[in-house]
């Protein structure tokens, strides 16, 4: 079985070169938006906002690391590609073949994902060599598998996420407007804006509790050790917790929604 989802991770590498040129060019892009961001904390810094927490290096050392991590572990449009499947009847050709379908994306996503980050590779590593200066590698050798682990934690918490809210296509015939708005609430308390430790304690305290710091602000934080060894257990749990939380309700959410499909189909 585990050979047809190779497979299927071969495929999802060709069917990410049929328009090669879209993405090329929109891995390389994807790298912009941290060039304004240096120059806008630049700028926060350099007037002495009382960011008790980070100096400038600090700061760019950690958006760099969501970046990396961002092309390491985020989704692109898979939620959108798997809704499409469903409202417009492709699921119908997957239902009749012996394969999970969940793994079956889970293939595809990781092959995209592959991809996406050997293109982006040579990009990232001209910026870390620009920003050398504000850059500090990890002091222990144990940051790196931990920082891996938790990156691969990531994506699984994010691809299920995507993947949970595609399955709503089953009972919902426009489901943009979700993603739109869930992907708000992420892009803000996931610490993709800002560092999550510069909130109050108490709303710090709240997002624990949440999949959101799970997704970029624990693995990043984890590569520039700012974890004691308390919250770094606490944080691997709570990853731990929602990946298998999510990906729970993926696998509910496609059972319940292949019912409904085919008692319409019927």
């Amino acid at each position: 079985m585990m050979a047809v989802y190779r497979r299927v991770f071969g495929i999802g590498l060709q069917d990410t070169f049929v328009y090669r040129w879209n993405f090329v060019l929109r891995s390389l892009f994807s790298v912009i938006p941290l060039i304004g961001t240096f120059f806008v904390w630049r700028s926060v810094c350099e007037q002495g906002a009382g960011l008790s927490e980070y100096n400038l290096s600090a700061i760019v050392f950690y958006f760099v690391a969501v970046m990396v991590v961002d092309n390491l572990a985020s989704p692109t449009e898979d939620e959108w590609r798997i809704a499409a499947e469903i409202r417009e009847g492709q699921i119908s050709a997957l239902l009749t073949k012996p394969i999970n379908h969940l793994a079956y994306r889970l293939s595809l996503f990781g092959a995209y994902r592959f991809l996406y980050s050997l293109v982006t590779l040579p990009v990232v590593g001209g910026i870390l060599w620009i920003l050398r200066e504000h850059l500090q590698l990890p002091q222990s050798a144990l940051t790196w598998p931990l920082f891996a682990l938790s990156v691969l934690g990531s994506a699984l918490l994010q691809f299920f996420i995507a993947y949970s809210l595609a399955m709503l296509a089953f009972w919902i015939l426009e489901v943009s407007t979700l993603i739109f708005i869930l992907y708000s609430f992420e892009y803000f308390l996931s610490g993709h804006v800002f560092p999550l430790d510069l909130l109050s304690p108490r709303l710090q305290a709240a997002l624990q509790w949440t999949p959101f710091p799970y997704e970029l602000f624990f693995p990043v934080q984890i590569l520039l050790e700012r974890l004691d060894p308390a919250a770094l257990q606490r944080g691997f749990c709570m990853q731990f917790f929602w990946v298998c939380m999510m990906g729970c309700t993926a696998r509910f959410l496609w059972i319940q929604g292949v019912r409904k499909y085919q008692a319409v189909g019927g």
